[in-house]
């Protein structure tokens, strides 16, 4: 009996699906909004924050899941070698999957609201997720007429921010008294997670136009949407060091330009090639750099 290994290339597919490398769009919100509330009230309650995190990553695998399956349902994914739908050729498989990862994960915000006896959290959660449901999920696809930017946005930062910083404090005294910094921080993070939804659409240009989405870049060409990241990755900074220069923030956020460079990577990177659809498909997984390192120095800046 010969035991067949699986090949390096199918390896690389089943890792492409899975995607590891996009959970950290769970763990950087909850890492800055936790930061925030550290940096106000100098405790943090670990319990809470691992839970946290543990339900954020369950709910993104669910929003990864189910993405899956709704992107089969409209064709667009049909080209799509890492699809785990096309990988696996069971749909209810995957959707189940999914269903599983979202109930485990709202347990996971569950608990901890009944540890604090307060439904707070579980309203701005819901929320988050209805938001994302709403992104590729029928009847609505909001994603498809180009609005995915604008949900990643509010959910992955304000919302994300605002429910992690609760999840320690319970008030929202200290946000109401201050509100300058968080807004930024928020700001920021929420930017960041967008630029790697805005980045995945350079390549896809073709199958979304055949599907009918109507993407950023499909709107605006490739060429105008690597001027638009290069504006929006620049006012990120830019709001960054002004907040800093006037004291709304600690010098030690300094720290979150370290992550400069992979912007500037990341811009000039799409700036070259984004017209060349094989060249730039690794545009987001510069931007998921970016987004995690970025965060990581914010968070630790904050708390410093």
């Amino acid at each position: 009996m010969t035991t067949v290994s699986p090949s390096p290339t199918s390896l690389k597919i089943w890792f492409a699906a899975i995607k590891p490398p996009m959970y950290t769009v769970a763990i950087i919100p909850i890492w800055v909004g936790t930061a925030v509330a550290v940096s106000e009230q100098q405790t943090l309650n670990v319990r809470i924050f691992a839970t946290f995190l543990m339900a954020a990553i369950l709910i993104i695998a669910w929003l990864n899941l189910s993405n899956d399956v709704f992107d089969s349902e409209t064709g667009i994914d049909k080209n799509k070698a890492h699809s785990l739908v096309n990988l696996t050729g069971n749909k209810p498989l995957i959707f189940s999957l999914a269903n599983l990862c979202l109930l485990l994960g709202l347990s996971g915000i569950v608990a901890i609201a009944l540890w604090q006896q307060d439904l707070t959290l579980v309203t701005l959660i819901l929320g988050c997720c209805a938001l994302g449901y709403s992104y590729q999920g029928p009847p609505f696809r909001l994603g498809y007429q180009g609005l995915g930017e604008p949900i990643c946005f509010l959910t992955f930062g304000p919302m994300a921010l605002a429910a992690a910083y609760y999840s320690q404090t319970q008030s929202w005294q200290g946000l109401l008294s201050h509100p300058l910094p968080f807004v930024i921080t928020s700001s920021f993070i929420g930017l960041s997670t967008s630029i790697i939804l805005f980045c995945s659409h350079f390549h896809q240009v073709d199958d979304d136009l055949a599907a009918g989405k109507r993407s950023p870049i499909v709107r605006l060409g490739t060429q105008r949407g690597a001027t638009v990241l290069n504006s929006v990755t620049g006012v990120m900074f830019l709001g960054l060091a002004i907040a800093i220069s006037l004291g709304y923030l600690s010098a030690w956020v300094l720290l979150t330009f370290l992550s400069l460079p992979i912007a500037i990577q990341l811009c000039r990177h799409v700036q070259r090639h984004h017209n060349q659809p094989q060249q730039v498909s690794n545009c987001k997984f510069i931007a998921v750099n970016l987004h995690f390192l970025s965060g990581l120095l914010l968070g630790l800046g904050l708390t410093l």
